[in-house]
């Protein structure tokens, strides 16, 4: 059995593990594991080349001419069904075909829209079908995610609309917009796009362009409607500035002129020590080094897991992975000693709802998968983002681009340390010494990646312990989403900075959690511990008070809040619940083939009408005892800006996950099968001058060989 724990903080679900250098008989062969292996570089160009050679697409290179032309914005792998996985994985079946996921946005016609095609078979395609949202309905052409086309331009409306504020910025900041070759001014754009469905109407936070721009607002929101794939007909709606609201950028500067405006003046910023830099700069009073390395991870006998291909190993546990350009991290066919314990855990989205004064602030609800949330994997660095000793692989992305796009280092594997024992005890005599000492040092494997979504870099962790335990983390950190400071601002953050607010926001994350424990044929209970005050049986007129555990099944209709109500989406709250799964702590579904994921890659831009609606998953009253069961899982923080986020927010206390704990699944703690273990006993108590030290490991460790100079490349380029 496996239970699902649940915690705000660190939930925690069911799984199994144990490390060993052996190969692992029962583990499924390599072959198996590449049907979920993502598309390769020649794969994706021979999709490419096959959808441009169709005439009735009409499609166009994406990175150069109009909006209002056809152009393919994404492929990636298209998983196969499960029902035909399981069928070829369990039973011997026909392998599943290989197939992509093609985006195309069709800007062309009358009516613009946006269709997903499955292309296949791979690796030499030859025909093409459309794919359907359950429902049937169509993508709006609004719906669509922004391409580096659409942000040029952007930028090009934007500097003609600030060329009457030139004197206004030069005077006030420094910095100024149009035709600027050093001290120039950027913006940070804000989603939704909008009030309702068919809107694209953005936001934009100005910026003076330096290290970190994200902390260096100058008081300037400009609203722009780029609906219309003509951008000539593109227009600046609304400004606000310093506090108040202008129709054009001709009021303000009219008001300036005047002398009648209320003016943010900035000081010039630091040639060096920038604030929002990483500059060293202050002492630690303790004068402990910090000019030295610090401790490194080492393996002073070699790895103790095996990556082929798409398949890794460590001890009982085997998997398959791949990095979805859509949303990131995707896990297939989790197993334990050759036992199916999931089918898929898989990132689904990343939200993050903001509260301000400004415009821009009281509009920011981001839903980081319309953002190419698995896109966005740039380089790990060595030594700093995974430990000197990882493997490490690069990702190749098709994502609003004319070919593959290679990140490299975009993944890194490898066994760390916890720092704490996996379990031990010290069994005392009593007498000033002990009967035996016995511990099994902690360690784990890390499959990891990161997104860089603009102004925030999140950590995504998956690790493999031992005992049975597997765990899905994340790390928030970069830059915070930050406004300029006005008095009325501090209602909804924290100034850090002199002109600075760091606003108030809720990091949401959501997890698809499909297990798969002896069989598709699953149920869901909880365990509700009360505490029971009953009569002491051994002594009449006594009472004990004692926690039973007691098991119930779990219905899901109503939002489930158990612990801080505040921290999730309550019904009515957003541009809409519908596409807010992230409103659940925990809900549990059947398995639907047409369900595949509880976001989409357009719900940041059309929130209001959503292309997947994770309510309608909820609202179909199906029976979930005894069937193929789906856990979506979410995992969050509040996150009140303060001082010390400047330069950076920093990992620790913003770390969120859930756990898959095995519960009676086993005879014994799986990581029995390590052969780590120490084992001390006295040979002469009560003198305990002669020990006997058992363990299966070399005595010692031996040395941890120094690697190389630190190196970093940080590309990512089309081959």
């Amino acid at each position: 059995m496996w239970l699902l724990w649940l915690a705000w903080v660190l939930p925690v679900l069911g799984i199994a593990a144990s490390s060993s250098p052996s190969p692992n008989p029962t583990a499924p062969p390599l072959d198996q594991a590449s049907i979920f292996a993502d598309l390769t570089p020649a794969e994706l160009r021979a999709v490419r080349t096959f959808l441009m050679s169709r005439p009735e697409l009409g499609l166009s290179p994406s990175r150069r001419g109009p909006l209002a032309k056809n152009t393919l914005f994404l492929v990636e792998l298209l998983p196969p069904k499960k029902r035909l996985a399981l069928h070829y994985l369990d039973r011997g079946g026909p392998r599943p075909q290989r197939q992509a996921r093609a985006v195309i946005f069709f800007g062309a016609q009358a009516e613009p829209n946006v269709t997903e095609f499955a292309v296949g078979p791979l690796p030499r395609p030859s025909s093409y079908r459309p794919l359907r949202f359950k429902g049937g309905r169509a993508v709006p052409f609004t719906a669509r995610p922004m391409t580096q086309l659409e942000y040029e331009l952007l930028h090009r409306t934007l500097a003609e609309a600030m060329e009457p504020l030139y004197r206004l910025l030069r005077d006030s900041t420094g910095f100024w917009y149009h035709n600027c070759s050093r001290h120039c001014l950027t913006f940070s754009d804000i989603a939704p796009r909008g009030l309702a469905s068919g809107e694209r109407r953005s936001w934009l936070i100005l910026q003076r362009f330096v290290e970190g721009f994200f902390l260096h607002p100058v008081g300037l929101e400009v609203l722009v409607d780029h609906r219309d794939p003509d951008p000539r007909r593109w227009a600046v709606q609304r400004l606000w500035y310093n506090g108040q609201y202008f129709s054009s950028p001709q009021e303000l500067a009219e008001q300036y002129e005047r002398g009648t405006l209320a003016v943010a003046r900035l000081a010039e910023p630091p040639f060096q020590q920038l604030f929002s830099s990483y500059e060293p700069r202050g002492r630690f009073t303790t004068g402990t080094p910090t000019e030295v390395h610090g401790a490194k991870v080492c393996e002073p006998q070699g790895q103790r897991y095996r990556l082929r291909g798409n398949q890794l190993e460590y001890g009982g546990w085997s998997l398959a992975f791949r990095l979805r350009s859509s949303a990131g991290l995707q896990l297939f066919d989790l197993r334990f000693n050759g036992e199916r314990l999931a089918y898929e855990v898989s990132v689904q989205e990343a939200i993050a709802f903001y509260g301000g004064h400004t415009p821009a602030a009281m509009q920011t609800k981001y839903m980081d998968a319309g953002w190419g949330m698995g896109s966005v994997t740039y380089e790990l660095a060595r030594g700093i983002d995974c430990p000197d000793t990882a493997t490490y692989l690069d990702a190749h992305h098709f994502y609003d681009a004319d070919g593959p796009v290679r990140f490299s280092h975009a993944i890194c594997i490898f066994e760390l340390p916890t720092g704490v024992p996996l379990r031990r005890h010290f069994d005392s005599d009593f007498q000033g010494g002990f009967h035996f000492y016995a511990g099994l040092e902690g360690q784990a494997l890390v499959l990891r990646t990161t997104s860089t979504v603009y102004n925030y870099d999140y950590i995504w962790d998956f690790l493999l312990y031992p005992n049975g335990v597997m765990e899905a983390k994340v790390h928030a950190t970069g830059f915070i989403h930050a406004t300029f400071y006005t008095p009325q601002g501090r209602r909804y953050g924290s100034r850090v900075h002199s002109h600075v607010l760091g606003n108030l926001h809720t990091h949401l994350v959501h997890y698809k959690v499909d297990l798969d424990i002896a069989g598709t044929g699953n149920s869901f209970e909880t365990m509700d511990v009360r505490f029971e005050n009953i009569s002491n049986p051994w002594s009449p007129g006594a009472r004990v008070v004692q926690p039973p555990g007691r098991g119930g099944r779990w219905v899901i209709p109503p939002p489930w809040h158990p612990h801080n109500v505040g921290l999730l989406l309550a019904p009515g709250n957003g541009p809409d619940p519908a596409p807010v799964p992230c409103r659940y702590h925990l809900a549990v579904t059947r398995h639907h083939e047409n369900e595949p994921t509880s976001s989409s890659i357009y719900a940041q831009n059309d929130p209001w009408e959503p292309l997947v609606s994770f309510e309608g998953f909820l609202r179909n009253n199906e029976t979930i005892e005894d069937q193929d069961l789906v856990a979506w899982v979410t995992v969050g923080f509040l996150h009140v800006p303060h001082a010390e986020d400047i330069p950076n927010t920093a990992t620790p206390g913003n770390a969120v996950g859930f756990f898959l704990r095995p519960f009676n699944f086993f005879d014994e703690d799986p990581s029995v099968a390590s052969r780590s273990p120490v084992i001390i006993r006295p040979l002469d108590p009560p003198t305990f001058s002669q020990l006997e030290i058992q363990r299966w490991t070399p005595a010692s460790p031996g040395p941890c060989v120094a690697p190389g100079p630190f190196t970093y490349n940080g590309t990512y380029r089309q081959e």
